[in-house]
């Protein structure tokens, strides 16, 4: 037993054991009155194949054990609520609590899919509203609320344009992907049988059109691209890329993870993109991580329209309806319409933002990554000699002279108390972290994170021994990752 001194809230939050651990036979967290009716046992009333066999070692615990043990395990969970988390390509942003109460009305959270149309006019109306905000927004014509992620809108933009070039008679099977491209897009091209071919970023960490001439032929069906990219830097020749593609009679695809740095600036429909996906728990108020929901709508051009998936929201007089008169459409990609919850915290965002407020939300998260990007300048090593959008590639070139690398810097930043950013992405860059600081962020905040980096970057010279065996202050230290990964404990066995 350590001695009184030793122990504290936090020592006992950091000593809390597993749930089979804790309680003792007979101990419940509930008491229920005596029954009134005849009790007879479960094996006269079910198949024994149906009968769960007894769990051995099942925990026997009290209510306040199941309370307190519950409530101190989230405690050690990092959200965007809790502190800065600056994950680099997934816009992790912290979002209004307000769009969470609109989604929670209970006419909208009580709504039942199967009820009648006439009884759901104002989600209709929300999701048609949606749709042409979004379209507003991204520059596009038309737009599918159902995909249900961001990877689920990339298939579904690819299965249109797959349907648009057959409706053609062409059955092309390629599509030109960045070698900086988020790494669901070769997995969307796979899926819809499409061959993936890479083009390499010039040295600036951007695509140059004449790679894309060189590699563009009848049999490409679309070139996917991040604009910004992956690495936070804006195609600038992004014309000239379209223009390519569209000569071959391909099409573009945005993928619209970083749309965060566009709101209100610069619309993708007015690059010469034909389709983009929009991250809505990313870019439009829905709070990301944790396996979700999320939603992915997809925009489109008006020559993809035929091909959408239905039922499509469609206004005949002052009415709402789902229409499912698209002959040519792909079908269904979701159950229902998608994911209503989200849809209704975008509209809700998208709505109060309004224009401006959505422009001002795009300039704070260029402003604060370029903030932080030129503090850290000249003790981290920064690959590409350029302003940024809403997020940065640093890589740990310096550090490593001292033996230090980026998976080091990650986790003694947890000692600092900051979710530490991607690291090892885009995988172009050797060493690379990936910062994005997005709008919401205070400058004192900032400056915090850039203190905690600029103390790495001191113990990395002085003391790299401190930096590469961080952490020292979480419940655990290093794990073995890739065993975690790949053979995961999911069940508890009692020891003995």
């Amino acid at each position: 037993m350590s001695d009184s001194a030793e122990i504290g809230v936090s020592d006992l939050k950091l000593r809390e054991p597993l749930i089979f651990e804790r309680g003792a036979p007979a101990r419940q967290a509930f008491s229920l009155p005596e029954c009134d009716v005849p009790q007879q046992p479960l094996a006269k009333l079910l198949p024994e194949a149906l009968l769960r066999k007894d769990i051995e070692g099942f925990p026997e615990v009290s209510e306040v054990e199941v309370v307190r043990h519950f409530t101190r395990i989230s405690q050690w969970n990092f959200g965007v609520d809790y502190g800065f988390y600056p994950l680099g390509s997934c816009t992790m942003k912290y979002n209004p609590k307000l769009n969470e109460e609109a989604a929670s009305i209970s006419g909208f959270s009580k709504a039942h899919p199967y009820q009648p149309q006439h009884l759901s006019q104002g989600l209709l109306q929300l999701m048609h509203e949606l749709e042409s905000d979004l379209c507003e927004i991204s520059g596009m014509d038309r737009a599918s609320l159902q995909p249900a992620a961001g990877a689920h809108g990339e298939l579904t933009g690819l299965m249109l344009i797959q349907a648009y070039h057959r409706a053609r008679g062409e059955n092309r099977g390629k599509v030109i992907l960045p070698d900086s491209s988020h790494g669901t897009n070769p997995a969307s091209s796979s899926l819809c049988g499409y061959q993936a071919v890479e083009v390499t970023s010039g040295h600036n960490g951007c695509v140059e059109p004449e790679k894309v001439a060189e590699i563009m032929d009848e049999n490409v069906a679309a070139m996917m691209l991040t604009n910004p990219n992956t690495l936070g830097l804006f195609e600038e020749r992004i014309l000239d890329i379209a223009r390519i593609v569209h000569e071959k009679g391909g099409l573009l695809y945005c993928d619209g993870a970083n749309l965060n740095a566009l709101m209100g600036i610069a619309r993708p429909g007015d690059m010469g993109f034909d389709v983009i996906q929009f991250n809505l728990h990313k870019t439009f108020s829905t709070p990301h991580g944790g396996g979700g929901p999320g939603a992915g709508p997809v925009g489109i051009k008006e020559e993809l329209s035929p091909f959408l998936p239905v039922p499509v929201v469609i206004k005949e007089g002052e009415d709402y309806t789902l229409s499912y008169d698209l002959p040519q459409s792909i079908g269904k990609v979701r159950s229902f319409y998608g994911n209503i919850g989200v849809m209704i915290k975008a509209y809700a965002y998208i709505r109060s933002m309004g224009p401006e407020g959505l422009k001002e939300a795009s300039e704070a998260a260029l402003i604060n990554a370029n903030y932080i990007m030129t503090r850290l300048q000249g003790r981290y090593h920064k690959p590409y000699d350029k302003y940024c959008m809403h997020e940065f590639v640093l890589t740990d070139k310096l550090q490593n002279k001292h033996g230090v690398q980026t998976l080091d810097i990650a986790k003694r930043l947890m000692d600092y108390g900051y979710h530490p950013p991607t690291i090892y992405f885009p995988i172009i860059v050797k060493g690379a972290m990936m910062i994005e600081p997005t709008e919401t962020e205070t400058r004192e905040d900032l400056d915090l994170f850039i203190e905690a980096m600029l103390r790495i970057a001191d113990e990395a010279e002085n003391d790299p021994e401190i930096v590469k065996s961080a952490p020292h202050k979480t419940l655990v230290s290093r794990l073995d990752e890739a065993r975690a990964a790949r053979k995961p404990n999911l069940r508890w066995r009692p020891s003995g």
